[in-house]
């Protein structure tokens, strides 16, 4: 079959055959690894289907990403029964080509959220665009356009973590104050970040492996220039399975970041949540997940609680069944940008009237931009490259940019060092309802990318002028050098201590709570999913002590 065939499967896109086969391997390896037992991962195997309209819950969760399986996790260990709601289809049946997760550089059907044409974040390749048109299908990765801006978010049970690179980066104690001022950062470095690093299985490369290792050719280029224009250099942990890497470079396990996996899914060596916290919390036999469904209204409900709506779609986005469940208490888990179009939503038309104003602002975008440079033929990167990065270059302190040294696997010896810099800007937009149209609306302006370009020219500048190299300008469109529409880091739209309590408690109700990326006001000064992790970490700990008890 072409990439244009797609498989056939029920309406909703899942076989219950292959789901149990699936999350019967996964949750047996994660047994033997020691994070749950057999007979809990048989509990996991048994789990029930989707939710059923006019169903009763204690707990609904809308999201399966970072902060939805925390709070999963651990209120399903409290003994509470859960139910998480996800957009995204469950990633458990292999496509025509036998893997359940498509290459880079071969996007398919599989790649993007209800697209029929691909929106991939490097445009063109040597002058020439390399987008293509794809059947339209509930795909991995969403490129969701407003305004001014692009936001890539994961499709899926996992929701991001099936689409980042998993670097796994706690933030510089000193930077801590500035991403979440009204958290103590005591707590979370003694407690927090270490046990959202355990709970992650977040790792770091073997630097005596790094400096011999074909794929890693990219980063020690540079490594190089950077160290030789004074900036620092450093490793970056990572939730790979870097054993499992070492054996795809000697040829003794199946290829996967070595064969061009991530922005479209890993099939192998990476740890993402389906692999971590959800495999616990299913193993628990207390949460269900309910994929391809997608919550449109939450309300109080008249006899406590709260009324919520809910769409069941297809693989092609069709809605197959609308179903009202009643939920004694929601978390909000659908990503910043999901809880902030969903909360904004709820306010304006009257779901929600007592939300206060915060709702839907302070949302940032981490400061990403993208950019790569032509090196000399003597510095060549690699034909082959990990697609795993695991290191950065710091100039924060001094010209407010972060860059990952960053892979472009395109199989063939491009001389080309890539980043994803991470920065200091300082603009924040807003997320509007937009009743004519329907919709809700973002304020961002591309024009507020500048910031981060200038922020990092600082070290690119610097770079180029002592290698005597200069930047690319045909990845992101023609004569362009830096990617300045897009974000990989979306944060804030219900922040901490603003729209809600300083745990995450929505102002104006009971029962309601915010527990992802929507709570960190706009940037977390590096790759942001262990502070979202963390931060629900704590806030769960106090919500199941306080409000639970």
């Amino acid at each position: 079959m072409g990439d244009n065939t797609l498989p056939k499967r029920g309406s909703n896109g899942i076989s219950r055959r292959g789901f149990l086969g699936r999350t019967g391997s996964i949750i047996g390896a994660v047994a033997l690894a020691g994070h749950i037992t057999p007979a809990q991962a048989a509990a996991a195997a048994a789990a029930p289907g989707p939710i059923g309209d006019g169903a009763r819950v204690p707990v609904l969760v809308i999201g399966t990403g970072y902060g939805g399986s925390v709070a999963a996790l651990r209120l399903a260990q409290a003994g509470v029964d859960v139910q998480m709601i996800e957009m995204g289809m469950n990633w458990d049946t292999p496509g025509p080509d036998g893997k359940i997760f498509p290459k880079v550089t071969s996007p398919d059907y599989r790649s993007f959220w209800l697209r029929t044409r691909t929106k991939a974040p490097l445009s063109n390749f040597l002058g020439f665009p390399i987008d293509k048109d794809v059947p339209k299908y509930t795909g991995i990765l969403d490129a969701e356009d407003f305004a001014g801006i692009t936001v890539y978010q994961g499709r899926g049970v996992g929701g991001g973590s099936l689409v980042n690179g998993g670097m796994a980066v706690t933030p510089k104690r000193a930077n801590f104050a500035s991403v979440l001022p009204s958290v103590d950062a005591d707590e979370m470095y003694d407690t927090y970040y270490p046990r959202a690093n355990a709970g992650l299985g977040v790792g770091m490369v073997d630097p005596a492996w790094f400096d011999t290792a074909d794929c890693y050719q990219f980063s020690r280029v540079g490594r190089k220039h950077a160290q030789r224009s004074g900036f620092a250099w450093t490793f970056v942990p990572d939730v790979y399975d870097w054993d499992y890497m070492k054996r795809e470079a000697v040829g003794t396990a199946t290829k996967s970041a070595l064969a061009g996996e991530i922005l479209y899914g890993n099939n192998h060596g990476k740890k993402s949540l389906v692999q971590t916290y959800l495999a616990q919390a299913r193993a628990t036999g207390r949460v269900t997940v309910s994929p391809l469904h997608e919550v449109t209204t939450v309300s109080p409900a008249a006899g406590g609680g709260y009324t919520v709506a809910i769409d069941q779609i297809n693989t092609t986005g069709d809605t197959v069944a609308t179903k009202t469940v009643t939920a004694e208490r929601v978390f909000f888990a659908a990503g910043s940008v999901g809880t902030s179009k969903l909360l904004v939503k709820l306010k304006a038309t009257g779901a929600l009237p007592n939300l206060n104003g915060e709702v839907g602002k302070g949302w940032g975008e981490n400061g990403n931009v993208m950019c790569g440079r032509a090196n000399h033929m003597w510095d060549p990167t690699g034909k082959l490259q990990s697609t795993i990065p695991c290191s950065g270059i710091d100039n924060w302190d001094a010209g407010g940019a972060f860059a990952e040294v960053a892979p472009l696997p395109t199989g063939i010896e491009t001389y080309a060092s890539f980043y994803l810099s991470i920065t200091k800007n300082p603009n924040r937009a807003e997320f509007t309802w937009n009743a004519a149209a329907g919709r809700v609306d973002l304020s961002w302006q591309t024009a507020w990318k500048q910031p981060s370009i200038s922020m990092a020219k600082t070290i690119f500048d610097k770079i180029n002028s002592k290698e005597g190299t200069i930047y690319r300008t045909d990845l992101f469109g023609a004569y362009k050098i830096w990617n300045d529409t897009l974000t990989y880091h979306p944060l804030g739209g219900a922040v901490l201590d603003k729209a809600t309590d300083n745990y995450g408690r929505l102002h104006g109700y009971t029962g309601l709570y915010v527990i992802d990326g929507a709570l960190i006001p706009g940037n977390a000064s590096v790759n942001p999913f262990v502070t979202i992790t963390a931060l629900a970490e704590r806030n769960i700990e106090k919500i199941i002590a306080t409000d639970l008890s």
